[in-house]
């Protein structure tokens, strides 16, 4: 009997706990690594670092540059009463849309209080935005005051939130926006990336600020109903250049982790530009056809996530969880601090 890609049981599969990473592998390419070939549908099981066989001269990696910002602030309400916000979207300056966590309720007019030494930063709510989040006014308006009173929010499944902050970032993130990491690249070091470099293979750099809708679950039956929340992305032309060249020459293009795969094939789908700037909430399932990415580099995902549904539709659904099931069995390490799989 044939599957229905399009419920949502669909892309269930069992993951014991005890497979969620908890702490990243030191050094960064040192996280196994499980290679895919879509073609044959023959696996391997390398090191991270050993990529390189994998990778060929005129071939273009595309890394997502956007950096985490300092986004969850721990604070007080006038009763005493402490509150967690996590800062999503910037809407002007000193105001942003914000999570508060679930179960505090904030009204119009409250006033949120956070203190760093005798330092302190006030948050006054203005107002509600959608799925119950709240915009609030910051005392102070440069991003960088609001930030210092921050720190970087790790993953709810991650229950040593004391885990190096520096280590939920990737070597080469640049543009302050994300609220979560694109985990595929935290396997990367600099020393690396030279390496990829002296063999021939471009490297370009698109920007997508990852927003808490990425991962949020998929709770629709039918998963076209989904609705994914829009992000701000950034294609510059240096980019748009080096992906057309590779095109024409017959190369590669890798996307490194679904959000370089989503930026790049939402633009695929724009009038032609030397560069681009917008905000997406492309949402990517069986069937979709792929104009630019020809391959992914990426961690395991969770089950019923968009992420996984992106990676079923690049893969091919059986491909997709029989891989993911023997990622299982051969005990690899699960989402954001996680083993990687590189898809060709």
């Amino acid at each position: 009997m044939e599957r229905n890609l399009y419920d949502l049981e669909a892309y269930n599969y069992h993951l014991p706990e005890e497979l969620i990473a908890q702490e990243p592998v030191e050094p960064r390419d040192a996280s196994r690594l499980m290679v895919v070939d879509r073609k044959t549908g023959v696996i391997e099981h390398r090191i991270f670092r050993g990529i390189l066989d994998f990778l060929y001269p005129g071939d273009t990696m595309v890394f997502n540059v956007s950096k985490v910002i300092p986004a969850r602030l721990l604070g007080k309400k006038s009763t005493g009463a402490k509150v967690e916000i996590l800062l999503l979207e910037k809407l002007g300056e000193g105001v942003w849309k914000c999570l508060v966590k679930p179960g505090k309720a904030i009204k119009d007019g409250t006033v949120l209080t956070f203190c760093k030494g005798e330092d302190v930063l006030t948050a006054t709510c203005l107002g509600r935005a959608e799925e119950g989040t709240r915009i609030f006014e910051f005392s102070a308006k440069h991003d960088s005051e609001i930030f210092s009173f921050g720190q970087v929010p790790l993953p709810y499944y991650i229950k040593n939130q004391n885990v190096d902050a520096q280590r939920y970032q990737t070597v080469y993130a640049k543009n302050e926006g994300s609220v979560a990491a694109p985990t595929a690249g935290l396997h990367f070091t600099s020393e690396l990336i030279e390496k990829i470099k002296l063999k021939g293979i471009n490297v370009a750099e698109i920007t997508l600020h990852v927003g808490i809708g990425t991962f949020r679950p998929v709770k629709a039956k039918d998963i076209r109903e989904h609705k994914m929340h829009e992000e701000f992305y950034v294609v510059p032309r240096e980019t748009v250049q080096i992906i057309s060249e590779t095109k024409k020459s017959g190369g590669r293009v890798i996307a490194v982790g679904t959000t370089s795969v989503r930026t790049l094939e939402t633009i695929a789908r724009l009038q032609p530009a030397d560069s681009y700037v917008g905000k997406t909430d492309i949402f990517i399932y069986p069937p979709f056809e792929f104009k630019i990415v020809d391959a992914l580099v990426t961690n395991f995902h969770l089950p019923k996530s968009s992420l996984l549904m992106l990676v079923s539709a690049f893969a091919g659904y059986e491909l997709t969880m029989k891989f993911y099931n023997l990622a299982v069995a051969e005990r690899y390490r699960f989402f954001s601090f996680g083993d990687a799989c590189f898809i060709f």
